[in-house]
């Protein structure tokens, strides 16, 4: 199935009309005529069976016939995760990150950040392209960037894990505490991993410090390695 992506079709629309790019892509590209079935999402979780009424590669219109709602996720994370030196690296986790199942991604900003300014727009179209390879009918939500502090001090619904490198006892593995079914919110820093200062902030502010294993990875493959443990950790 090939997935089209129109954020602003809702589930009482009975046409949709395809802004400019879509519309070359689905006329010039895909050479789609007059009758061809077309599926689209509108990134909340709805399916749209949809049939072209006119081609036209400035505006395609097509006719909605069929309206499908996913199940509800069984559970959701929300990644926060700092932006990588390398600003591919951090794309590549987003790509990865939307085709596991992550639902919320926060860029955070820390003392050992060696990039400290995120291009949100251009996220916004790895998600976009992300989801739409792998079929998933919701988009994730991304945040504007915050700093560390205010991160961890914001009300965060469900379960909090900071998953650093620094050795201590208190560090349990991270699939060893997740609670399946639930909501959990989890912290990758930044190439040189968070400072003493921020762990310590954060286990201040109830956050469960966790270990993603004995290797030191990378913040991207961290962030990948949290987000597949969790689906998982969800599996029936």
């Amino acid at each position: 199935m090939q997935l089209f992506y129109h954020p602003e079709i809702d589930e009482n629309d009975r046409q949709v009309i395809f802004p400019k790019v879509e519309s070359r892509h689905i006329v010039k590209v895909l050479r789609k005529k007059e009758g061809d079935i077309l599926n689209v999402t509108n990134g909340k979780g709805f399916l749209f069976k949809t049939e072209i009424l006119s081609i036209d590669s400035r505006q395609c219109t097509a006719t909605v016939l069929e309206t499908e709602k996913e199940a509800k996720p069984a559970y959701y994370l929300h990644l926060a995760v700092a932006p990588t030196k390398m600003n591919d690296r951090y794309e590549w986790f987003l790509e990865k990150a939307t085709e596991i199942g992550v639902r919320e991604i926060t860029p955070v900003i820390c003392e050992h950040s060696e990039r400290k300014v995120v291009k949100l727009e251009r996220y916004e179209r790895v998600l976009q392209s992300a989801m739409k390879q792998s079929l998933h009918l919701s988009i994730p939500k991304l945040n504007k960037d915050q700093a560390f502090s205010d991160f961890i001090s914001s009300e965060i619904e469900g379960d909090k894990f900071i998953a650093h490198c620094e050795e201590g006892d208190l560090k349990k593995s991270l699939k060893s505490v997740l609670n399946p079914g639930t909501r959990s919110t989890i912290l990758i820093g930044p190439e040189g991993d968070f400072s003493s200062n921020e762990i310590a902030q954060a286990l201040e502010n109830n956050w469960i410090p966790v270990s993603l294993g004995n290797s030191r990875l990378r913040t991207e493959t961290a962030a990948i390695v949290a987000c597949h443990t969790v689906a998982l950790a969800n599996e029936e």
